[in-house]
């Protein structure tokens, strides 16, 4: 430990944001980084634990405490702190493919699970991995670096988004010859359409694939695998294939009225957005735009509020969002204690911004829609909803929300974003690919692997899982590598 005192010496210091009325103006990421003098200080705060839960990635109570991929946090904070910054990129690339992702969307498990967060604020874990991997850019020390021996097998990956390119990577270090497949016109998967311009900006993930190609990576776009692209052309060509194609298949609202124009799933809106930034700056209008609409967004979580600071970026005339659930508390409960995820009510970054704008949070709890209402020409104009209590059902032996009787009142509504999660992988490309289907819709697997059924066939990320975190999606291509390295050549040096 550099500074045994530091986390008394200093107070944790974030990275300022852009103030809500001035960054709703376009769709940049909005942090300004603290200087390096400052940082080193957020690095000294790091205490640098003889048992680190920030870097344990158990499952506690059902939720992730700790980093899932085991990074050497404390190594480098201690290396930010003495200004040893090459070798704190070594570290953090040791176990992360993709510091500059995770740096910028991950919830950081992380820090919820600081020991300095038992009796103050945590340690700005988040912040410190972003300016070890964006110096590692700026100092140049990040540059391609291929194989120097091919082992000559092939593999085929399905899919881009973060745990397809970590098995890419990771495989492609090892001197295999990767390919990996996606439908959309740009790599990234979700890090590309499902995560907004202002949580990451696509040019971050450009930069990575510019990496990988020059490394030896192959990248093939437009390639719907058992659509467009025949699976067993696959199959025959190379000697494993790896499916990382996510948890695809949106929750849907059943609700008389569903069938309303202005109803889309919230996945769909978000990529509509993105793919029209990118193309044109939003200049060919052939997004879903929520300018000057009523929006009410269904859910509560991650997506949803993405979807809340989309709109209002659009220009938006109100916004609502919804969430069954009762409103979190603003504190740990006596019931949630460290180092569990911590189970409090957060205001994010899109709820900041409408409550700029409208005045007031857009959020309202323990509320489901029970009808959609449309116009004579088909498009939504209203929404029914209804008040929801707990219950405990005695045969279930749990508790469940129940509509409170009498409680419905109606909204007006122009558009409605559905981000209700989602419920598994689209079954064509498991068809494709002969595998089976789980009970959670999920692609099965043998216990404790990463295998399919079918020979020589593989799976990852939220495919395998379901829908999860981006550091999961990581971790769990890096597994897969390793499980299809020692697959391939009888053993693996694969970490």
């Amino acid at each position: 430990m550099g500074k045994p005192t530091g986390f008394m010496d200093y107070e944790r210091k974030e990275n300022q944001a852009v103030k809500p009325k001035d960054r709703i103006e376009n769709f940049n990421e909005f942090h300004t980084p603290l200087s390096q003098e400052e940082r080193k200080k957020q690095g000294a705060r790091c205490m640098e634990c003889g048992v680190p839960f920030c870097q344990s990635g158990m499952m506690i109570g059902g939720m992730t405490s700790g980093c899932p991929l085991n990074n050497l946090i404390p190594e480098w904070n201690d290396l930010l702190f003495t200004d040893n910054m090459g070798q704190a990129l070594n570290r953090l690339l040791k176990t992360n493919n993709f510091p500059e992702f995770t740096a910028r969307v991950c919830p950081a498990p992380c820090e919820a699970a600081c020991t300095c967060g038992l009796n103050g604020n945590p340690v700005s874990i988040k912040e410190n991995e972003l300016e070890i991997i964006e110096n590692g850019f700026e100092k140049g020390y990040i540059k391609a670096n291929p194989p120097k021996i091919r082992t000559g097998k092939k593999v085929a990956i399905i899919g881009s988004g973060p745990s397809g390119l970590a098995a890419a990577d990771q495989l492609n270090k090892r001197g295999h010859l990767v390919t990996v497949f996606e439908r959309e016109d740009r790599i990234g998967g979700l890090l590309m359409y499902g995560i907004p311009n202002m949580k990451l900006e696509k040019h971050i993930i450009d930069r990575k694939i510019d990496i990988m190609k020059e490394e030896g990576v192959t990248f093939v776009t437009g390639a719907d695998v058992g659509g467009n692209y025949k699976a067993n052309k696959i199959t025959k060509e190379f000697d494993s294939v790896i499916l990382t194609c996510g948890a695809s298949n949106p929750r849907d609202i059943n609700v008389p009225g569903r069938d309303a124009k202005g109803i889309h799933f919230a996945v769909d809106f978000l990529k509509s957005t993105t793919k029209s930034l990118l193309d044109s700056n939003l200049k060919e209008g052939t997004y879903i735009s929520a300018k000057d609409e009523n929006v009410l967004v269904i859910g509560g979580g991650d997506t949803g509020n993405d979807c809340v600071g989309t709109s209002v970026r659009h220009g938006a005339k109100s916004v609502i969002q919804l969430e069954m659930m009762p409103k979190l508390p603003d504190q740990r409960a006596e019931n949630n204690p460290w180092p569990e995820w911590p189970r409090v009510c957060k205001t994010d970054y899109g709820q900041e911004e409408a409550i700029e704008v409208f005045g007031h949070d857009p959020r309202v709890y323990q509320t489901t829609v029970k009808e959609f209402v449309a116009d004579e020409a088909g498009n939504v104009c209203k929404a029914k909803l209804v008040k929801l209590e707990s219950k405990f059902n005695e045969e279930a032996k749990r508790y469940f929300m129940a509509e409170v009787s009498g409680s419905e009142y109606e909204v007006d509504v122009d558009l409605v974003l559905i981000a209700a999660g989602f419920l598994g992988t689209q079954s064509y490309v498991a068809q494709a690919f002969g595998v089976d289907l789980n009970e959670r819709t999920n692609v099965a697997t043998e216990y404790g692997t990463y295998k399919t059924m079918e020979d020589n066939v593989f799976v990852a990320g939220d495919m395998r899982r379901g829908q999860s975190l981006v550091v999961w999606a990581i971790r769990e291509g890096r597994e897969v590598a390793k499980e299809v390295d020692t697959h391939l050549m009888g053993y693996s040096n694969l970490k």
